[in-house]
């Protein structure tokens, strides 16, 4: 037989890992003796957050545990208090990387005991910090997070610009902290290119993911926690001819989805003018949701329409649009704002991540793209500007007044054509994150740069800026673009290291079926090499992977008694230009990514692939 067997791999998921891992870590705490003098170290217990640690040990009495990481000056300190136990099982956060830390343990009015862990040097972040200009009296003990695109990863950076916690797995899009004190994060697992990942991750700083949440749409782009504790997600719906556009609300316990909202049902996607970065596919591109429990409504931000729209909860009615109301139909009109107000104003264009104020402001980070609606008018990047901006609504005569903007002094330095957010504290106290920012050859670039990342002429940047009553007070600038960013603690008031086996919640779906009849040739051959294919196999999954002609067309087939179940794989290299995020789409991956759930698969089937008119063998057999 020609050709050669693809690479195949049997991957099991982090969670899977991580719950060996961590039966692994007690029995070793169960089969010794370790005390507050000698206590057991264990570094990056759950494999993927390598600037954490466990502390486990047992005091003959209950008592309460400081545990102290000393920074490299004493303001550097980041410390917790962990209530009264016998069993100590202490999550330690904040150490730096490549480096000896000195790591303290108090008992609550009584000795202290020291010790030193040990840090290997981080992988993808070399020279990432240009500055962090800010104080510790303003910054003090919190952290700014940035979550990753392309090939960068969930971090965060210290009032001195350290870093003192970092997830070593590409998950992605927004890091969000829930009311129990865990975090929230998009999966690094690929459900369908060029950034669904199958679901969201639960998870504590030190990297254990207490539930894994899947969704037949997959997500993408943002969540939000609802004051129920469920999840609003920003998802899809594969059986349709347009993407980005359905919003889903999950239940927290069981990760059923329990409400759907399809913006198809809200705004007529064949009416509706879309920005020269989208098309008929990708209309809307929903890239953030916010819910507002006072009007009982979600506002979501759709960047190819450069609108920010809201629509009541119950029903999905459409309540409102903010943005340049040219080139819609005259039906839409009674939606949008009018401006009013003596000062400055701007409409937004291809903004990213809404959000609504407590007085019922508007705030999104406005990247400006083109920076109009009509061709003729379109600005170049390096003539253009991002900016934070907050407007004001009255929905009762709808009318509109920018109130705030930060950003549009500062020009082209500060100009992101993708991603982005802004934060709202308080009153007058916001941060503005531009994470999309690129030059190219010294110039800010008209194309998106992070695509070509290894090209000494292109230079990525993303620069966090916090202001309180427009005085800046902290300016992080990094060498690489960042999708969001979130300041937060490290610690959360009632930190908990909860051990058990995790949660799967959800289901991912059945994969749509390809069902015209194709009549290929057998060819009784391996694949050609030349397709560099891959295949990696998860017990939920199968990823194939190979270099394939655009417009091929492409077909992975399971066969089982003579029986073919056919897949059509995209070969279109189109869609990049709209991206947002995520380790998949990295510039060196292979330019076909097909996932086939294993729902609805049962038995042992022989992987098959078809290319044009030839089906070829792999010599793989997968098992659901």
């Amino acid at each position: 037989m020609n050709g050669k067997q693809l690479a195949y791999e049997y991957q099991e998921t982090i969670r899977l890992q991580q719950e060996q891992a961590e039966a692994a870590m007690m029995k070793e705490f169960e089969c010794g003796n370790y005390t507050f003098e000698n206590p057991l170290i264990k570094l990056n217990p759950y494999l993927i957050a390598p600037l954490s640690a466990v502390v486990l040990f047992e005091t003959e009495e209950a008592t309460a545990i400081t545990v102290i990481v000393h920074g490299k000056e004493e303001n550097g300190n980041i410390s917790h208090t962990y209530p009264k136990e016998r069993i100590h099982i202490l999550p330690v956060y904040g150490l730096y990387q490549d480096y000896e830390n000195k790591v303290e343990i108090q008992i609550y009015n009584g000795k202290s005991n020291f010790m030193t862990i040990k840090t290997e040097k981080l992988r993808a972040c070399a020279d990432e910090l240009i500055k962090m200009d800010t104080t510790y009296e303003y910054l003090q003990d919190d952290l700014i997070f940035v979550s990753p695109v392309v090939s960068g990863l969930a971090t965060a950076y210290d009032y001195k610009g350290d870093i003192r916690w970092r997830l070593d797995v590409p998950t992605i899009f927004d890091l969000r902290r829930l009311e129990n004190g865990n975090v929230m994060m998009g999966s690094e697992r690929r459900l369908k290119d060029i950034y669904f990942s199958t679901g969201l991750y639960e998870l504590s700083m030190t990297g254990k993911i207490y539930k894994e949440y899947k969704l037949p749409g997959g997500y993408h782009h943002d969540q939000f926690e609802m004051p129920d504790g469920n999840i609003v997600v920003v998802s899809d719906d594969f059986n349709t001819n347009t993407v980005e556009d359905i919003i889903v609300l999950m239940d927290r316990e069981t990760g059923e989805i329990l409400k759907e909202w399809d913006v198809n049902d809200v705004i007529d996607a064949s009416k509706a003018p879309i920005s020269k970065t989208g098309d008929a596919h990708d209309w809307f591109h929903c890239n953030g949701v916010w819910y507002d429990e006072k009007t009982h409504s979600l506002t979501l931000s759709g960047r190819h329409c450069d609108a920010v729209i809201n629509i009541d909860f119950e029903t999905g009615a459409l309540n409102w649009i903010i943005g340049d109301p040219k080139n819609w139909e005259e039906s839409m009109e009674k939606y949008f704002f009018t401006p009013v107000g003596e000062g400055e104003f701007d409409w937004q264009y291809e903004q990213h991540a809404c959000l609504i104020t407590p007085n019922g402001d508007v705030m999104c980070f406005d990247n400006g793209h083109w920076r109009s609606k009509d061709p003729e008018n379109f600005t170049l990047n390096r003539d253009n500007f991002s900016r934070g901006v907050r407007y004001k609504i009255n929905t009762e005569d709808m009318t509109i007044e920018q109130v705030w903007q930060y950003g549009k002094e500062r020009g082209p330095e500060f100009f992101s054509q993708y991603i982005c957010n802004v934060e709202y504290y308080n009153e007058g106290h916001y941060m503005v994150h531009s994470g999309g920012i690129g030059y190219y050859d010294g110039e800010t670039a008209e194309m998106m740069v992070v695509f070509d990342e290894g090209n000494p002429k292109c230079e990525e940047r993303s620069i966090t800026v916090e202001v309180l009553n427009d005085k800046v007070m902290l300016e992080l600038e990094l060498n690489r673009n960042y999708y969001r960013a979130e300041k937060m603690k490290i610690y959360d008031t009632n930190e908990k290291l909860v051990i058990g086996r995790s949660k799967e919640l959800g289901t991912l779906g059945v994969t749509k079926t390809y069902d015209t009849q194709v009549n290929g040739v057998e060819t009784h051959e391996l694949l050609p090499e030349d397709y560099d294919a891959t295949l990696l196999e998860q017990e939920d999954r199968i990823l194939f992977e190979a270099n394939l002609k655009e417009g091929q067309l492409a077909l992975l087939i399971l066969e089982k008694d003579g029986q073919k179940i056919q897949y059509q794989m995209p070969t279109s290299e189109g869609a990049l230009k709209a991206t947002c995020a995520g380790d998949f789409i990295h510039p060196h991956l292979r330019n076909t990514a097909f996932t086939v759930t294993k729902c609805g698969l049962w038995g042992e089937y022989d992987v098959k692939v078809l290319v044009d008119d030839k089906i070829y063998e792999t010599g793989i057999k997968i098992h659901c």
